[in-house]
């Protein structure tokens, strides 16, 4: 009987610590997550830019998905939006591939755009192999932006693994 006891007690141990490695992991210097005011995890970077030219200033990234919709938050402390709710349109791509013209981005706040769209394998699979993301607003050049992503596909694959062991 005592060894029973033992062994349940080492068996719910381990299963109460089992979802804790899912809730946070590191993959480079990407954080995938799964908060508990959140849905779902979340994939974030960020970074501190060291170019003279760019004042060198914070840019923050969050990917976050599910079966219907693909969400990224930027942030970069450079932008000054006006208008919270403000729907702006901007050409998303990667390094290497277009992803799509004219996305819709909402501003969140004077240095935060969210793009909701809806989810398409395709757009995973290209920003799993970019080391950038880019944003062309239109009629806006110096809002526009490049933000480094590396090791995007791992961090994307620890993020498909954290939103498969959700709890």
């Amino acid at each position: 009987m005592k060894r029973f006891r033992l062994a349940a007690a080492l068996l719910v141990g381990a299963l109460s610590a089992a979802p804790a490695v899912a809730q946070q992991s590191k993959v480079g210097d990407w954080t995938i997550e799964k908060r508990t005011q959140d849905t779902h995890c979340n994939a974030s970077r960020g970074y501190k830019d060291k170019d003279k030219d760019d004042e060198n200033r914070d840019y923050v990234i969050v990917i976050t998905y599910s079966d219907k919709a693909i969400v990224i938050v930027m942030i970069y402390d450079g932008w000054e939006w006006d208008k919270v709710g403000e729907i702006l349109k901007a050409d998303v791509g990667t390094d290497d591939a277009d992803i799509m013209s004219k996305a819709k981005w909402e501003v969140m706040d004077k240095t935060t755009v969210r793009g909701i769209f809806e989810y398409d394998q395709s757009i995973m699979d290209r920003l799993s192999k970019a080391k950038r993301l880019t944003l062309d607003f239109e009629d806006d050049d110096d809002d526009s932006i490049e933000m480094q992503i590396p090791r995007a596909g791992e961090a994307l694959a620890a993020l498909k693994f954290c939103e498969e062991n959700r709890k």
